[in-house]
């Protein structure tokens, strides 16, 4: 299959979130993942049935890319760290549909309202700054009824893994994993944005081994009401 062609936006003001280190370290992780914890197979799931004009936020290094369908006519893939920007640029050379990446952050996307049929979070409402704002972004460019694919981690396990969670966002968590949070609620902040959850279930990652304060996570689609 040809390649595809892929253009990435660079020229802008200097990032707003700039974690080297932990973007190269999550680059080397999250390979790996892929098969070790079967995160391919969730990236199937996340994706699958999607079509039309798709915004991801938050695309990483672009594990995503290879696993769209080709009933999805262009991804708009918006990276705020430089590094795994890059990462994305290389990987979205590979993908079996037409690719843009793009420098933006998720409370102010740098994309026209009602633009797109879908939009994909995964692994990203952890991290940002102002996750209110960020849904609210989403559902501006959505179109009505347009939908959103999500997988995230947040709070879970019983009262001593919820406390650790917290404990772990108040001091050590963030600054060391590039700003992401382990107590955040997904599903609650998606209905608090005015989203129509659809169907969702709760997912262990890794599925087999020790439960790790990220290891709860959720898997889902929610809409953007008409």
């Amino acid at each position: 299959m040809p390649l595809r062609s892929v253009r990435a936006r660079d020229r802008m003001p200097p990032d707003t979130v700039h974690h080297p280190l932990f973007a190269r370290c999550y680059a080397r992780m999250s390979v790996g993942a892929e098969t070790r914890m079967g995160m391919a197979r969730v990236r199937e799931r996340l994706l699958a049935g999607l079509t039309g004009r798709v915004i991801e936020v938050g695309a990483g290094n672009g594990l995503n890319f290879s696993h769209y369908p080709g009933t999805v006519s262009e991804v708009v893939a918006i990276e705020p760290e430089r590094v795994l920007r890059r990462l994305a640029v290389d990987a979205a050379q590979h993908a079996r549909v037409p690719v843009d990446v793009a420098p933006g952050a998720a409370e102010a996307l740098p994309v026209k309202s009602e633009a797109f049929d879908a939009a994909v979070v995964s692994l990203v409402l952890c991290s940002v700054r102002d996750v209110p704002r960020a849904l609210a972004e989403l559902r501006r460019v959505l179109r009505p009824g347009g939908q959103v694919r999500f997988f995230e981690h947040g709070r879970g396990g019983g009262r001593v893994m919820t406390f650790t969670q917290s404990a772990l966002d108040r001091t050590l968590w963030p600054p060391l994993s590039g700003g992401c949070h382990l107590s955040r609620e997904p599903v609650a902040a998606l209905r608090e944005a005015g989203f129509t959850l659809g169907p969702y279930r709760r997912v262990m990652m890794p599925e087999n081994g020790p439960a790790l304060p990220s290891s709860y996570c959720v898997l889902g689609t929610a809409w953007r009401p008409s």
